[in-house]
């Protein structure tokens, strides 16, 4: 007998709750989603969803960062001008479409919740500035960028601007805001010729 039966049917209810978390997200928003609609969604009981996961947060969390973990580019086209527009690009395209805007309402929640705050820092930004910092990084090495920049603040100047938008003044964020805040930027962290 073969005792791995039970493994792939656990794995495939944890992948529906997961499915069924993110998908009662995007319908109705974080404030909106409870640990039974999810139940009911997956077909699956409340203590299931408790066996893996303590609490509302810590599931929608895993279903919202299961969902997007693929939509991490790594853009390396030889040059740091470009491959920082493709990332804030993408970021700005994802944050602004029905998917992205949960982003938002994450934020929002994590200004009540401290776990919620440290969850999408540690899994969703964290990454994307590690991608950030190795294209300034290799901006730096081959002579584009000045030597001697503070490489996080560097990344605060480049994305503060794009949340600003997004979460205070309400602003269009499209390619050409992109397009200039990247080259605004980059007057300041480029050697000069």
């Amino acid at each position: 007998m073969d005792k791995k039966i039970g493994r792939p049917r656990s794995e495939e209810t944890k992948k529906a709750i997961l499915n069924a978390s993110y998908e009662l997200l995007l319908e109705n928003g974080f404030n909106t989603v409870t640990v039974e609609g999810i139940a009911e969604r997956a077909g699956v009981s409340k203590a299931t969803i408790y066996k893996w996961w303590p609490n509302k947060a810590a599931v929608v969390l895993d279903g919202f960062f299961a969902a997007t973990e693929s939509m991490l580019q790594v853009p390396d086209t030889g040059s740091a001008r470009e491959d920082l527009f493709i990332q804030v690009n993408n970021l700005a395209t994802f944050v602004t479409s029905t998917k992205g805007k949960v982003i938002t309402e994450l934020i929002a929640e994590g200004q009540f919740d401290a776990n919620i705050a440290k969850e999408y820092r540690i899994r969703y930004f964290n990454p994307r500035r590690l991608i950030s910092r190795q294209i300034i990084e290799r901006g730096i090495q081959r002579g584009e960028l000045k030597n001697d920049l503070d490489v996080e603040l560097s990344i605060d100047l480049i994305f503060a601007p794009l949340f600003y938008r997004l979460l205070i003044t309400g602003d269009t964020v499209d390619a050409a805001f992109v397009k200039s805040l990247v080259s605004y930027a980059l007057i300041g962290l480029s050697k000069k010729p």
